[in-house]
């Protein structure tokens, strides 16, 4: 009998079957994890009608069975195509492969034959299914299913996992921390003094280890598996040592088995898939959230995010401290492993990053567990739309692929100021698609209109760009995901509103992306030129009521009122001329171009001071460079932009020095005795914990070879030791390494050897920071410090 249900889709999976397709979908209900599968779906690609008849002898004679089907949908270029539907995703495969071998294009053959189901339905996440269900152990199993798009949020269950583990990689144990359960699974027996403990499970060796994880999984079947690095490097180890116990971890739903992919770009990184159950790395959900870090340790962003972490950062000393814990005291490596696990929870639980991934796969589809993703969002977006309209996709094109102008960056007017305003144009890029109805498809319609309707029906882009005024979709897209986004903000939807702000600020850089199918440069030029002519007149426009603008970067302008203004003054002409401007571009579209502004600058911020840097030495204005102070109410904060104390490679002697010079001259407070205190306690070594070089290797070590820079000479220096000292090498294959600049050169941090050169420190880290900022004051680093000469 069938039944009806509505869910949530997990995971996604398509493979060949008794001669026929198969596609699995893991979904989540209200009544629990149910398994779909649906039979015979058709891997389709589409073919040009002047290839057509090359194309089904070369199939036919190499025993490649197709269906052929002619369609009414044309391509860019206005061909008619044909349709060709294989039986396999095996041929599919061979199918393109001898096509391209022959100079023919088989278009959207990219395309996953799971991805398509669901794209082509409009599922997005949520969907609603019929078939005839079958109780299984743990979940329901559908046959003969048929879906269609829902809107629907899941509740998922989620587990934190850890592993501790040798230099080795044997196992040691394994954390899990969930709303459910929480444990930690240890090899060997408490000591005889510990404390009893009930959420220890002690087995008798690693085999039986990874099978307690087993029954874990199926006892508590979680739907959501999150860590720190948990798929390169919990998941990678974890199959490996599986794989040496001669055991298959069956830890996915139906008692299915993990598949590891290695990536083809990176040595170091993988992809996990886990039947039924999404695995999320804390570090990579939070990258594509936009997060970012001076560091990525858990420790790190622990401390940032949760103001807690753990104060072992050498890997040697962790894992000697790790050693000797799981030797002589299991239990404070049980905490230690399960506080792992309880902090990443907390990260995901501070950060709504589960409800991050879960609103960006209802707004486009992708997977929860896609890194990124940008392209196959806007894929799944476009793609049925277009279909629709008549059209398949192109297919990529790299090799024609022109560089479209970046954002407009205005050179800068470097100095201090008093009351500098900051306007922002509500994501340009955006508004400037809906404004002026850029679209593949409005491009396509747009220039096969005849010279004479152009003026009419089309609207004049760049560099050749020509868009239809009707016929179009992205501009609608964004329209509703604007207002679903001013929606999800008055709502206090915080993961909502980021999801879409991520999504619609990315379609601009999907569309001047070589690896997106759509990627055309008279799209992103129309856009980039588009931006800079409004940022130009917007700067016109501004200085003709009398003010004076120092910066443009993008979508933001500065602006300087000339003299120091009181808050609620300088509030109220930031909010006039917003009013003024805005009021222009919407006569001025529908006056030039008869259509109507999404153009909407906003009032930002208002800085009392305002520090507009010179690039260093020279007399130039600097780009992206700036510090502002900031008030509100009683509280004061100093914004960086690009400056030392937001940049990873500066140190905390330099960042520190920063901020409290910055303080002084923008208070107008005595700099001189705080600049030459701070350079003789330097001297004296009272900063040493300040002077910590941090940089990451971006290559194999032995990759370095003709310029090898201060971060790679102490990662081999800190490597021989580690050699010597009969240690594993940990900088071979990249990394992070911490070092110092001594008389000798640089050094690793753990290993230190020489004294430290604190003339470097002040000549390369101090110096360079003030002047910076001293020079508008009219003071030098140099005069201040130098030594006081007696007059005789």
């Amino acid at each position: 009998m069938q039944t009806q249900r509505t869910g949530f889709v997990l995971t996604r999976q398509s493979r060949d079957s008794r001669g026929q397709t198969e596609i699995v979908l893991w979904v989540k209900t209200d009544e629990g994890p149910c398994r779909l599968v649906i039979r015979g779906d058709k891997p389709v690609c589409f073919i040009t009608e002047d290839d057509y008849a090359h194309a089904e002898r070369l199939l036919r004679e190499a025993g490649i069975t197709v269906d052929w089907r002619s369609l009414t949908l044309k391509n860019f270029q206005h061909q008619r195509m044909y349709g060709c539907y294989c039986h396999t995703v095996r041929d599919s495969l061979q199918l393109v492969s001898l096509l391209r071998s022959e100079q023919i294009e088989p278009f959207e053959a990219d395309i996953r034959l799971a991805d398509r189901f669901l794209m082509e339905r409009f599922i997005r996440g949520g969907l609603t299914f019929t078939g005839l269900p079958q109780a299984r152990a743990g979940y329901t199993d559908f046959q003969q299913v048929k879906a269609k798009s829902a809107d629907y949020i899941p509740q998922l269950s989620v587990v934190s996992l850890d592993i501790e583990c040798s230099e080795k990689g044997v196992l040691y144990s394994i954390g899990l921390h969930s709303e459910m359960d929480s444990r930690v699974i240890m090899v060997g027996t408490p000591n005889s003094d510990d404390e009893a403990v009930d959420w220890i499970q002690w087995v008798d060796s690693e085999k039986a280890l990874l099978q307690a994880l087993e029954e874990w999984f199926t006892q508590f079947d979680p739907d959501i598996v999150i860590g720190w690095n948990v798929i390169d490097f919990d998941f990678r180890l974890l199959l490996k040592r599986a794989e040496w116990n001669l055991l298959p971890l069956r830890i996915g739903r139906g008692s299915q088995t993990p598949h590891w992919r290695q990536s083809s770009q990176n040595p170091n990184s993988g992809f996990i898939t886990v039947p039924g159950r999404v695995v999320l790395d804390g570090i990579d959900t939070l990258k594509t959230a936009t997060y970012n870090f001076r560091s990525w340790s858990l420790e790190s962003v622990s401390q940032e995010l949760l103001g807690e972490g753990k104060q072992i950062h050498n890997v040697h000393d962790r894992m000697a401290e790790i050693n000797y814990m799981f030797r002589h005291d299991k239990l404070s490596l049980a905490r230690y492993n399960l506080q792992d696990c309880q902090l990443v929870s907390r990260i995901f639980a501070k950060t709504h990053l589960l409800d991050f991934a879960v609103e960006r796969s209802r707004l486009t589809g992708v997977e929860l567990d896609r890194v990124g993703g940008s392209v196959a969002a806007f894929t799944n977006l476009y793609l049925p739309q277009l279909h629709r309209a008549g059209y398949v996709a192109p297919s990529l094109d790299s090799d024609n692929w022109i560089a479209s102008p970046g954002g407009y960056v205005m050179d800068s007017k470097p100095g201090l100021y008093d009351s500098v305003l900051v306007l922002d144009f509500k994501s340009l890029y955006p508004s400037i698609i809906r404004s002026f109805r850029i679209d593949p498809l409005g491009l396509v319609e747009g220039l096969l209109l005849e010279e004479g309707k152009a003026e009419d029906q089309a609207i004049a882009g760049f560099r050749g760009g020509r868009f239809h005024r009707e016929k179009h979709f992205l501009p609608k897209m964004i329209e509703a995901l604007w207002s679903a986004r001013d929606q999800a903000k008055r709502d206090g939807e915080q993961a909502f509103s980021q999801a879409i702000k991520i999504i619609m600020n990315s379609f601009y850089g999907v569309l001047g992306s070589s690896g997106c199918r759509f990627f055309d440069h008279r799209l992103a030029s129309s856009i980039t030129m588009r931006g800079h002519e409004i940022m130009k007149t917007t700067r016109e426009l501004i200085e003709a009521k009398g003010y004076e603008v120092i910066y443009g970067d993008t979508d933001s302008t500065f602006v300087s009122l000339k003299r120091a203004h009181a808050g609620e003054e300088a509030d109220a002409i930031g909010q006039a001329l917003v009013a003024y401007i805005n009021q222009w571009w919407c006569d001025h579209l529908r006056q030039t171009y008869n259509l109507d502004s999404a153009l909407e600058l906003e009032y930002e911020t208002h800085y009392h001071k305002f520090l507009m840097p010179t690039i260093r030495g020279q007399e130039t204005g600097s780009k992206k460079r700036y510090a502002g102070l900031v008030k509100r109410g009683k509280e004061e904060t100093i914004v960086y932009k690009g400056l030392e104390t937001v940049r990873t490679d500066w140190t905390v002697l330099a960042q520190e020095f920063q901020q409290q010079l910055y303080h002084r001259v923008f208070h107008n407070l005595d700099v001189e005795d705080y600049v030459r205190q701070y350079v003789e306690q330097t001297n004296r070594g009272e900063f040493d914990d300040k002077l910590v070089y941090r940089k990451r290797l971006r290559r194999n070590l032995s990759e370095y070879q003709k310029n090898v820079p201060p971060h790679v000479r102490a990662a081999r220096m800190a490597d021989e030791l580690n050699r010597q000292q009969g240690r594993s090498l940990q900088y071979q294959n990249g990394g992070w390494i911490e070092y110092l600049i001594t008389l000798n050169g640089p050094e690793p941090k753990e290993a230190l050897q020489s004294a430290v050169d604190y003339q470097h420190y002040i000549e390369k880290q101090l110096k360079p920071v003030a002047d910076g900022i001293l020079p508008f004051i009219g003071k030098h680093f140099d005069d201040i410090t130098a030594p006081q000469l007696g007059l005789f």
